[in-house]
């Protein structure tokens, strides 16, 4: 061979050569890259080429689905009741991603989970057009339906969880404000950036599911963790009077003083002293920060974790901020702590947890969001079933059944609306301060209980932010218990 044809050979070989190392970065090295960038649309229109499955309540009403349509993307998510659910099924867009339920279970949806692989065999063989799978939630219609209508029908911002005690299962999930989330899955990209656009802007962070995502001060409901911890690490009993029922008290190495609601003495003393019952019945403020201060940090951080307080993993699947007993640097700190206040944050499922716990005799269960996983035809490919938290029970029962009795006493002196004769109550109210202004601005107004108290069938947190219609004199009992009565009341009346 030549001189010149050597040259023209081993420059085809070359070029040849780099083709190949073009190729193989092109579809191996960055192959997720061009598959994740917006301007590719070939992955979009695949997966909008097979109908995404349906999400639906525990009694089987859908939620959402996918309907076809006759352009290029062939299949349109629709979300029935949209805003009402939206926290839980989030969105599913072409643009943005997802959210929600959309997100966490998007492999099952789409249909590219290991647990339908037989499915799609089949499919291939029979030459079926490929299906996602079809996802069951907890939530029973009737309490979310309350919850939300309970939230809306004064324009609340907050939030509502109930759980099952004995399972974890999580029968309502509702965020106020919300969003509808139909828009982001239109296919038209100019609705879905001008409705991304709006929720990024909303000041009222509709798109913000404050059940899971959003911590607040629990106030008074946090003096239930204080109990429980007094009790079971024999730090004090349920019915011995030794804690002051002073209207107010100055805390430890300070000037700074510490008062009950409405400046009140606790009610039902002896020599200016209370029991851990009455001051849970009555919500003494300086009976309690002074059983924080008996109680000590590290008892009171360790049976805050008990309870599921401080977990940075949890998911049911959604993920799930992480709750804290904050910063206590000293004693002040922690009596000022002791009634759910100075850094302790709690979201509204952690709150919702510690009741659980409490009705479930102390063992917390894992809480859960899906209940089966189904294949195309709706038959059970996998189902929920009822784990125990890590990290064994919160409480031996019999401290749980103490406090309990407590919380029965509590729900005596609770107000607002929603009481039945017929449905016995245990719970705890909390009047949250916070701002840099706190006596000026109106606090969270937060409902923790259970029922019926004797066999406990739901467990719920409501938190109603910045004192809903009743401004600085927003309580518990007369912004937020109505809320979680009519919760309970609808879930009992519908069988559960």
């Amino acid at each position: 061979m030549n001189k010149p044809l050597r040259r023209v050979g081993l420059a085809m070989m070359v070029m040849v050569l780099l083709l190949l190392a073009n190729l193989t970065y092109v579809q191996v090295i960055n192959a997720d890259t061009y598959a994740n960038d917006p301007s590719n649309n070939r992955s979009v229109l695949e997966e909008y080429g097979r109908q995404r499955g349906q999400i639906v309540s525990a009694s089987g009403t859908i939620l959402a689905n996918s309907v076809e349509t006759k352009d290029a993307q062939h299949y349109l998510r629709v979300y029935k009741n949209g805003p009402e659910y939206a926290p839980v099924t989030g969105y599913y867009s072409s643009q943005f991603g997802a959210t929600g339920i959309e997100r966490a279970e998007d492999d099952v949806l789409n249909g590219s989970s290991s647990k339908l692989f037989v499915r799609r065999l089949s499919d291939l063989i029979t030459g079926r057009d490929p299906r996602g799978g079809n996802v069951q939630l907890t939530i029973d219609p009737k309490a979310q339906d309350a919850a939300y209508a309970g939230m809306t029908a004064k324009s609340f911002s907050g939030a509502v969880v109930a759980i099952k005690p004995s399972t974890g299962e999580i029968l309502a999930m509702v965020s106020t404000p919300s969003f509808d989330p139909n828009p982001m899955a239109a296919h038209d990209n100019t609705t879905q950036r001008d409705t991304i656009s709006k929720l990024n802007d909303d000041p009222n962070k509709s798109a913000l599911n404050r059940a899971t995502q959003e911590t607040l001060p629990p106030g008074s409901t946090f003096k239930l963790v204080v109990a429980s911890a007094a009790l079971a690490n024999g730090i004090d009993d349920a019915n011995t009077k030794n804690l002051p029922a002073d209207p107010t008290i100055t805390l430890p190495g300070t000037s700074t003083t510490l008062s009950n609601f409405a400046n009140e003495t606790c009610p039902e003393a002896t020599n200016g002293q209370v029991s851990v019952s009455i001051a849970i019945e009555y919500s003494c403020n300086t009976a309690f920060s002074t059983l924080a201060g008996k109680v000590g940090k590290d008892n009171l951080i360790q049976q805050a974790a008990k309870f599921g307080i401080g977990q940075t993993d949890l998911t049911v699947p959604l993920p799930v901020a992480t709750s804290t007993v904050g910063s206590i640097p000293d004693e002040a700190a922690l009596f000022q702590s002791g009634i759910g206040q100075r850094d302790v944050k709690l979201t509204p499922i952690q709150d919702a947890m510690v009741a659980a716990t409490i009705a479930n005799g102390g063992v917390r269960m894992q809480p859960q969001l899906v209940k089966n996983i189904l294949a195309p035809d709706m038959s059970s490919i996998s189902s929920f079933s009822a784990q125990e938290a890590p990290g064994g029970p919160a409480l031996p029962k019999d401290i749980a059944d103490q406090v309990k009795a407590m919380m029965l006493l509590s729900e005596q002196h609770t107000g607002g609306a929603g009481k039945q004769a017929n449905i016995k109550i245990a719970s705890k109210t909390g009047t949250a301060e916070h701002g840099t202004d706190p006596k000026n601005t109106p606090p969270h107004a937060w409902y923790v209980a259970f029922a019926p108290a004797d066999n406990p069938q739901i467990a719920v947190c409501v938190v109603v932010e910045n004192g809903g219609d009743r401004g600085l004199a927003a309580t518990g009992s007369s912004v937020a218990a109505g809320v979680g009565r009519a919760t309970i009341n609808a879930y009992l009346a519908g069988g559960g």
